[in-house]
């Protein structure tokens, strides 16, 4: 079974050229970092509540998209008077969120889900994409999320999942057309919200937008 990393990747993957989708890397950024701490509830070795973010277990489980942030939050949570909720973490980890889509493109690859091309003009490297390979996980990934958006069916905390890092990602517009997605606007929000990771990465992505946009009104630099 593929990581919520690896299934949100497949999602940002155009199939037409295997390039990335027009979202905004901030947002992208996000939802791998909410990606690798909803994995690690879900393997319980983590917990949430309104407030904390608690480690429960700080076995590490052998997966090298997950231990590097489970080693992260057991150091935090090892400082007396350190513990922080789910929003701190998402911020933390969205630093560090391109080495995490590197090692799960890579992972992809080894799996013959996707294939790597260096598209190269005189011998210089230009861009890179990951053509399809066996489409047959991303297919499952997409049924997944339109057989819950079009439907009154109980999801699945997976598929609760999955679709918090579609949302964040803003890879609905992508997936849906315009009509479809105003027919799925009111379910997306009612299952997004079953998840308090899932709204704290939301919130952070928000944050950053605002923070943006104010930056650009009073003409502050980035740097």
């Amino acid at each position: 079974m593929l990581r919520f990393v690896e299934e949100i990747v497949l999602l940002l993957l155009r199939d037409d050229d295997g390039k990335f989708v027009n979202v905004p890397q901030s947002s992208m950024d996000r939802a791998i970092a909410g990606a690798v701490l909803m994995e690690l509830a879900m393997e319980n070795r983590i917990d949430t509540d309104l407030e904390h973010l608690i480690l429960i277990d700080g076995t590490p489980l052998d997966d090298s998209l997950l231990d590097p942030t489970l080693a992260m939050i057991a150091e935090g949570q090892g400082v007396e008077g350190q513990e922080r909720d789910a929003r701190y973490w998402v911020e933390q980890m969205a630093r560090q969120a391109p080495e995490i889509r590197e090692e799960a493109l890579a992972r992809l690859v080894e799996r013959g889900i996707i294939e790597r091309e260096d598209d190269r003009f005189l011998w210089v490297f230009r861009s890179r994409r990951y053509p399809m390979v066996d489409g047959e996980a991303e297919r499952e990934v997409k049924l997944r999320i339109m057989g819950v958006l079009f439907s009154n069916e109980i999801p699945s905390p997976r598929d609760v999942v999955i679709i918090c890092l579609a949302h964040a990602c803003g890879i609905f517009n992508e997936l849906l057309s315009k009509r479809e997605l105003e027919q799925a606007s009111a379910r997306i929000e009612q299952v997004r919200k079953l998840d308090l990771i899932g709204q704290a990465m939301s919130q952070s992505i928000q944050d950053f937008e605002i923070w943006l946009a104010n930056a650009a009104v009073q003409g502050r630099g980035f740097f």
